[in-house]
């Protein structure tokens, strides 16, 4: 099972030595991937709960927060080997056409090296700043998702859809990775778990425990059988949102990998009992990680407990 770390990207602390520092540090440990979120803005009367959290509310650090396809770019450049991900871009806001640019350009600049997450999101607030409809999201998303895989066949390309036009042109800037880049989908509701099973090449989710994650993957694997797509080649790869502890966490009602260092261990092996193909820790929001210097040690605590 491959392992990935969430680069520091939101809060005071990420910027461009922070980036650098816990990328190459990842890539030296062992790490497999290294990734980046996608949040637009802090809204200061949200008018949906955050889902992440017990009470619905937003990590402060959200009101700073990088690129995620400019923090990879930076990182690519400065290390060789860890694959590149994004967990998960929020695939509404962005036209296609614009997008498939960018990522080709970052799989070619990186060695080929990228894996493209995506998702629908979950704020009216962001949808509103980024001036797309929020009614509608999973179609724009799907509509999209074909329009960037037409773009990477390569060729000449068209399209008239009910969000995206493309006239007939050619756009040879293509991804090394051949048809395309990795795509994964966060998903949680069935029709969104359908979609993945038909369309993408992996599940991500995030947040969801470890014990509800074999009966929503058979809900992909099922629409990936259904869709005449080889069900086995669908990969799991869990986003782990860390809290790390200095002392255990009760059992009863908490969350998966959050916890002392042991009770986190026990949740990557189950990832792994799972079958899960990879997991990659997002430690940004655990307490006491302020520093590169703190992102780094658990880093290799996490690393070291995940092969322990």
């Amino acid at each position: 099972m491959r392992l990935g770390y969430a680069l520091p990207q939101v809060g005071a602390a990420a910027g461009a030595i922070a980036l650098i520092e816990v990328a190459q540090r990842a890539e030296a440990i062992g790490y497999d991937s290294i990734w980046t979120l996608d949040r637009l803005l802090y809204p200061t009367r949200p008018r949906a709960p955050y889902p992440a959290t017990r009470d619905g509310s937003l990590p402060a650090a959200y009101d700073r927060v990088f690129d995620p396809l400019i923090a990879l770019t930076w990182a690519a450049a400065a290390t060789e080997r860890v694959a590149l991900g994004t967990s998960i871009l929020v695939l509404p806001w962005y036209n296609p056409v614009l997008l498939a640019r960018q990522l080709s350009s970052l799989d070619l600049l990186s060695g080929g090296r990228l894996r493209v997450g995506v998702g629908t999101g979950w704020s009216p607030d962001e949808y509103e700043a980024a001036g797309v409809p929020m009614a509608g999201r999973g179609a724009r998303a799907e509509e999209a998702l074909q329009v960037m895989s037409a773009i990477w066949r390569g060729g000449a390309v068209s399209h008239s859809g009910s969000s995206f036009t493309l006239p007939e042109s050619r756009m040879e800037l293509k991804p090394i990775q051949r048809p395309r880049p990795k795509v994964y989908m966060a998903a949680y509701a069935p029709n969104v778990l359908a979609r993945v099973g038909q369309l993408a090449d992996g599940w991500i989710p995030a947040g969801v425990p470890n014990a509800a994650i074999p009966g929503m993957f058979e809900e992909v694997k099922g629409a990936a059988r259904a869709a005449g797509r080889d069900p086995d080649a669908v990969e799991l790869v869990i986003r782990a949102n860390v809290v790390l502890l200095e002392e255990p966490a009760p059992e009863e009602g908490r969350f998966s990998f959050v916890g002392s260092l042991e009770q986190i261990a026990r949740d990557v092996a189950g990832a792994r009992e799972l079958g899960a193909h990879e997991v990659h820790f997002d430690a940004q929001f655990s307490p006491g990680v302020e520093t590169v210097d703190d992102q780094v040690a658990v880093a290799e605590k996490l690393f070291e407990a995940a092969h322990g």
